[in-house]
């Protein structure tokens, strides 16, 4: 591995690209960088001036588009141009061809230029790499959205926003990739590595991110989240309004969120009748859902029983550390305890994704389980893992019960209820 970095080293020095103290990725020689485009699904490498990744198999996403060109002089990219279209994940990556050491560096910071041509309709984030199996994004809709129209803006990150527990900077293959969401155009161009710290954009701690407060700010939740979450506070006055307030809160993302969808005739028989109140956010994460509950969700109502199921999205977008995510559960649990002090807590392990039992996001999910088991005190906050009465029996996870292999179908929400019911009625008898 030293060889190969030092080798790496020697390269770049070769084709220039190793200038004072910087690591300099663009402009570059056309050979120094494997330049890829594409999705989840598919990627294509840029060897010419442009290139377009296959499009996903899957009906809704067959239009759309993913592509990568670049401006090249003399031999040299000294910008790339990265489009994509209606998609839920794309990434333009810039990789290494042989691991590269960046301790050096870890002091320093990212910069580049961006030239934000669309993105009005799309989110768009920066990633670099840091060991095996290890990457972290920053969110940069926030700027780049208010960059757009107005030429090359100038961007800085402190290289401290890349770093997080377990990191490893020693053999590091993706120095720089953006990832878009929705559909935007957008061209980068002077990107290197600087080993001096620079003033730059701030960015969120790894370590407290999942207990700060925080709107959900992707692409696709924009335009509906806070929409949603006013029209969750005019409801809930509604219910009190008319004098049914309700006895059941359920708090959690897109699958508590689906007790409206596709788990509504589950609902409509058994929570409908107790005036249940759904407060399930898509993508939501645990900051999200705090700053929710901070926002008058759940002021000024005493239910029962309250249902929190949440912590899938920390794992799934962020692989984030299992303490991390269930220190965020807790503040949740203390939030609640807060405001609700009268009701029972039913708290539910995180339920298993992906399709085998060995999958790597259901293995963090399984980590958190273990943690927030030791969070139920038999008073007043109560612990129950119905994720075996989701799976068969030999621990897949099936279509016929969660479609993506994430979300329930209505067969699944009727598995739910089922499983739930015994422990849910005896907190609601228990409750005052």
């Amino acid at each position: 591995m030293q060889y190969r970095s030092l080798f790496a080293s020697a390269l770049l020095a070769a084709c220039g690209l190793v200038q004072a103290q910087d690591l300099v990725i663009l402009p570059a020689p056309t050979e120094a960088w494997k330049v890829t485009v594409g999705h989840w699904e598919a990627q294509a490498e840029l060897k010419g001036d442009g290139v377009v990744a296959p499009a996903p198999k899957a009906d809704y996403a067959r239009a759309s588009h993913a592509g990568a060109s670049a401006h090249v002089t003399a031999g040299s990219r000294d910008a790339l141009t990265f489009e994509w279209r209606d998609l839920w994940q794309s990434m333009l990556r810039v990789e290494s061809r042989s691991p590269l050491d960046l301790r050096p560096f870890a002091g320093g910071a990212l910069e580049f230029d961006l030239h934000v041509a669309e993105l009005d309709k799309g989110g768009l984030s920066v990633k670099v790499g840091c060991g095996s199996g290890c990457a972290r994004a920053v969110n940069l809709i926030t700027p780049a959205r208010a960059s757009a129209g107005k030429g090359w803006q100038h961007l800085a990150l402190s290289m401290s926003c890349f770093v997080r527990e377990g990191a490893d900077f020693s053999a590091v293959t993706l120095p720089f990739a953006l990832e878009g969401t929705g559909s935007g155009q957008v061209s980068v161009a002077n990107v290197r590595i600087v080993r001096d710290a620079r003033p730059g954009l701030a960015c969120p701690d790894y370590r407290t991110e999942s207990v700060t407060p925080a709107m959900l700010n992707e692409s696709w939740a924009i335009d509906w989240w806070k929409p949603r979450h006013e029209q969750k506070l005019q409801e809930k006055r509604q219910l009190l309004e008319a004098g049914t307030p309700p006895e059941i809160v359920f708090i959690g993302d897109s699958i508590t969120q689906g007790w409206e969808k596709g788990g509504r005739a589950v609902w409509d028989r058994h929570f409908a009748p107790l005036h249940g109140l759904a407060l399930g956010f898509g993508g939501d994460r645990t900051e999200n859902a705090l700053w929710r509950l901070q926002h008058g969700e759940i002021d000024g109502i005493a239910p029962k029983a309250v249902v929190l199921m949440i912590g899938t999205n920390n794992t799934g977008h962020r692989a984030e550390n299992p303490e991390t995510t269930a220190a965020g559960i807790k503040r949740l649990l203390d939030e609640i305890r807060q405001r609700l002090p009268r009701s029972q807590v039913l708290l539910l392990a995180v339920f298993p994704r992906g399709e085998k039992p060995d999958d790597f996001l259901r293995g963090i999910n399984r980590r958190v389980n273990k943690i927030i088991e030791g969070y139920a005190d038999g008073r007043n906050v109560h612990f129950l893992d119905i994720g075996p009465a989701l799976l068969q029996p030999d621990g897949t996870l099936s279509r016929e019960v969660m479609p993506d292999l994430l979300h329930p179908n209505e067969h699944g929400y009727d598995i739910w209820q089922r499983a739930m019911a015994p422990t849910l009625q005896r907190l609601l008898n228990k409750a005052p």
